[in-house]
């Protein structure tokens, strides 16, 4: 008995070490067309891409419609390249016979997928109706969609579950679709299934509204610094005095400066005259914004101001706060920030 249990384990790793190599010999000769200028005149296809399709299933699809010389050749790219988990879901525009790398381009290419719709990292609700109507949906459709809307447990807005990527529908699509879909990718990202099981000392809605600050406040090599100053913040009952949230009473982007008067509007989401979280969050945030939310980085920083483009600093001190709120606003003057 005990030959024959010595006899399979090595039957398998003789299979195993067989496979591995034959995968490792069949990476190294995947065929692929090489680069080369592509013209107006080329040949091209419309190829489908279903909705959570994994990399071996788009490079199956693009071999069997002639756009690459085999699945192989794609599934090697898509796995090097981080990139490639952003293609869409939807029709696609794509020349034949081209290398694997440049299939990927076209996949990346808003100007190859048609009926397509865009959500960027922090936008708003609002803007996402705004698309929805360039679209073709009217006003009434619009809202009517959003009110069938069926969100997840303990969820009273669509705010902030419409996950920012590229969206491709087929003509005939309804409004009511296009956003169960936003939310359908939000609950498959694995930031977003955490988010929603998430059972700590904040529930699913609350660390959703500090991803939508985190996204609109901070550089991206700052998120889990911001999210540790607003946790920081909320643990000692200290006002978060966040500017984005304003900015998202006002419907303003881009402004750098806010007034005295603009702190003083009555608003549940003002977090300069309301203490703790607003009440839902202030825009979708990204993958990244949420990550940060869920897991913030350490540190007992309680202020952070942006005293140049790029420059972000943090701090516990209240006067090394105010000193750097000086030289911001030195900076600003001299125009540093247009």
């Amino acid at each position: 008995m005990k030959r024959r249990r010595i006899a399979l384990a090595l039957t398998f790793i003789a299979v195993l070490t067989y496979s591995l190599y034959a995968s490792r010999i069949g990476n190294e000769n995947a065929p692929n067309y090489a680069d080369r200028q592509i013209v107006s005149s080329d040949p091209e296809t419309t190829v489908e891409i279903p909705s959570g399709a994994s990399g071996s299933a788009i490079a199956r699809i693009l071999f069997q419609a002639g756009v690459t010389k085999s699945s192989l050749a794609y599934f090697r790219v898509a796995v090097s390249d981080p990139r490639s988990q952003k293609v869409a879901a939807g029709g696609h525009r794509l020349t034949l016979k081209i290398s694997a790398a440049q299939a990927l381009e076209q996949l990346l290419d808003a100007s190859r997928i048609p009926n397509l719709i865009k959500v960027f990292e922090g936008e708003w609700k609002s803007e996402i109706e705004d698309s929805l109507w360039d679209f073709g949906f009217t006003r009434a459709q619009i809202s009517q969609a959003f009110r069938d809307l069926v969100l997840p447990q303990g969820f009273t807005s669509a705010e902030g579950l419409l996950f920012p990527a590229l969206y491709s529908f087929p003509s005939g699509v309804e409004a009511g679709q296009i956003l169960a879909a936003m939310i359908e990718r939000f609950q498959r990202e694995s930031v977003g299934r955490e988010l929603l099981t998430a059972n700590g000392k904040y529930s699913s809605v609350q660390l959703l509204t500090i991803a939508s600050i985190v996204q609109a406040e901070g550089d991206i090599k700052d998120f889990g610094k911001v999210s540790r100053v607003i946790r920081n913040r909320l643990d000692i009952g200290m006002p978060l005095q966040m500017d984005s949230t304003v900015h998202f009473i006002k419907r303003v982007r881009g402004q750098i400066f806010l007034s005295t008067s603009s702190t003083l509007i009555t608003s549940a989401y003002n977090t300069y005259k309301r203490y703790g979280l607003p009440p839902t969050p202030i825009g979708n945030p990204g993958a990244l914004a949420i990550a940060a939310a869920l897991h913030p980085q350490e540190g007992d920083w309680l202020y952070f101001i942006t005293v140049a483009p790029g420059d972000t600093r943090f701090t516990r001190s209240n006067d090394q706060f105010l000193a750097w709120k000086s030289l911001y606003a030195k900076n600003r003057k001299a125009g540093a920030f247009k």
